[in-house]
């Protein structure tokens, strides 16, 4: 589990930018049709057969909250976790209507096998990868039986040091990660591979960004 050090230095510096963070990024899904597409083939994965019998899907690191009323809009009963508190402060003024609340993403205080799903859209990118093996049985923990998870983060094998972001000193670590050992950690923690996408990045991206979508066998 991510050591309460690392958590207070990726909290303080979420709290710094939020609201920074929400106003440059509040419309950046519009410019994306793939990004959308993977979302889309999410919501209706969750969904199911039958839309009113679908279990609640969480928006793990959900920051201000973008991505889950997006898929709110598709039709989803999302809710969002976010360590930050100021990040979720922003997610709840922004989009009343909705479930935000402050917690770990890796120490869920959610039941065993409730949910139909589980977001996690860049959301594990500062996280080390020797972490995230508990990171993925804790997702695997909280999904019924049949439900997906969806993981969108950098491609890659490296670590880039950021020290400036949003216009605000801050102080993390971002990991790009190759979807092969994603695919596998995931794999291990009892998800299996469903689909994967990897595309270039935007003018504006560093490197290629991958979308891997998992479920957990029924």
């Amino acid at each position: 589990m991510a050591s309460t050090s690392h958590l207070n230095t990726v909290r303080a510096s979420y709290d710094a930018v939020a609201a920074d963070y929400a106003r440059l990024l509040g419309t950046e899904l519009a410019g994306k049709p793939l990004d959308r597409a993977v979302l889309a083939a999410f919501a209706e994965c969750v969904r199911g057969e039958d839309p009113s019998r679908a279990r609640a899907v969480a928006d793990l690191g959900c920051g201000p909250g973008r991505i889950t009323a997006h898929l709110d809009g598709l039709g989803v009963r999302a809710f969002g976790v976010d360590l930050s508190p100021a990040m979720v402060a922003v997610a709840r003024r922004t989009y009343p209507g909705l479930r935000f609340e402050v917690g770990s993403m890796g120490a869920l205080d959610i039941a065993d096998g409730v949910l139909g799903g589980v977001l996690a859209w860049y959301s594990t990118v500062h996280t080390p990868p020797s972490e995230l093996t508990p990171l993925f049985a804790e997702f695997a923990r909280v999904l019924a039986p049949g439900g997906y998870a969806l993981i969108a983060f950098k491609a890659g094998d490296e670590k880039i040091r950021l020290e400036h972001a949003y216009g605000h000193p801050v102080d993390l670590d971002v990991y790009r990660t190759p979807p092969d050992r994603i695919a596998a950690l995931l794999t291990a923690s009892g998800l299996t591979e469903r689909a994967r996408l990897i595309r270039a990045p935007d003018p504006h991206e560093k490197s290629p960004q991958a979308f891997l979508m998992a479920q957990k066998s029924s």
